[in-house]
């Protein structure tokens, strides 16, 4: 008897060490912004490889990563899916901490709070085209919990803001003035068309990473800074989201979702379009615009528009789906 309650005891302070430790990695991983930091965090670099690689590629004018993958230090698998972990610790940590403001303040007050500005409606080329949605399915099946207070996403509001700011200076204006003149094609289209062809131009601008555009491994761009230096998922379901704001598709039909890619094993993000013929996915990774209830490699995470959020979580039991996205 005594055996096993000491047993029990050592077990339990191996298991409160462990998740102490996990929790700690969590949190160091969390305030690194650097791909060398994180690859040693990671054991795929020690310090002095780091070190020399670092001094190395100043020298030669190089990337970071650029000069790891050419002198094959590391792949250029393992540096996407580096940043690609950082990226979703960010989002999970974000929406998890939404989630818990949402929880502990209840609705009815958070109902209140502000909406970001409209800043699409600026560049507007059709006005009330497309009715509201009167119905929202279950995306990708998932339950849906909503909050009205959109403070925890600084870099969704952070792009409104200077988006707004682009606008009103004459590269902006001249910038999206020529996305304007594409979009005056497509009014009066049925929504399912307009979505598609929106879908269609957008996805032609070419992918670029963040790390490479901006130095950060996440950066959400305004769509002038898109047309000018390509982007990455985000970017793409931004520029699509004001498009068919531009044409008069009301906020309630649109949403970024942040999925977890189960192919991949990694973040993403695309834009959600509610037709009348159910939600429909916008996506970098597929050439054409696809019905959600085909697809099943994605698991939302949560989704948002310039009004609302809303958390995604499985359909039976308490575990969410941010919790599946951390695994």
């Amino acid at each position: 008897m005594t055996h096993d309650k000491y047993e029990t005891r050592d077990t339990q302070i191996s298991q409160d060490t462990s998740h102490k430790g996990v929790l700690s990695g969590l949190k160091a991983r969390l305030h690194r912004n650097k791909l060398g930091e994180l690859l040693v965090q990671d054991g795929h670099l020690s310090p002095q490889q780091l070190k020399y690689a670092l001094a190395q590629s100043r020298d030669n004018g190089q990337r970071l990563g650029n000069y790891l993958v050419e002198f094959n230090y590391i792949s250029a698998g393992t540096i996407r899916k580096t940043l690609f972990e950082q990226f979703a610790l960010r989002f999970l940590t974000t929406a998890v901490t939404a989630f818990l403001t949402f929880s502990s303040m209840g609705f009815a007050k958070q109902a209140r709070a502000g909406t970001v500005k409209d800043v699409p409606a600026r560049m507007a080329v059709a006005f009330n085209s497309v009715t509201p949605a009167s119905y929202h399915p279950k995306l990708f099946g998932s339950v849906e919990k909503q909050s009205r207070s959109l403070k925890a996403f600084t870099k969704w509001t952070g792009m409104f803001s200077r988006f707004d700011a682009a606008l009103n200076n004459s590269y902006g204006q001249k910038s999206m003035g020529k996305f304007k003149a594409q979009l005056e094609g497509l009014q009066g289209l049925p929504l399912h068309k307009m979505a598609a062809k929106v879908n269609d131009m957008v996805n032609k601008v070419r992918y670029v990473t963040d790390s490479r555009n901006y130095g950060k491994t996440d950066y959400w761009a305004t769509p002038v800074e898109f047309f000018e230096k390509g982007g990455d998922c985000e970017d793409f379901a931004i520029t699509k989201y004001t498009a068919l704001r531009a044409l008069g598709v009301p906020e309630n039909r649109l949403r970024i979702a942040i999925v977890q890619d189960l192919q991949k094993n990694i973040p993403h993000a695309i834009l959600i379009v509610y037709t009348d013929n159910g939600p429909m996915v916008l996506d970098n990774q597929i050439k054409t615009m696809t019905s959600a209830d085909r697809i099943s490699h994605y698991k939302p995470i949560f989704s948002i528009n310039r009004t609302a959020w809303w958390l995604h979580t499985k359909p039976k039991g308490n575990v969410t789906v941010v919790a599946a996205a951390a695994r």
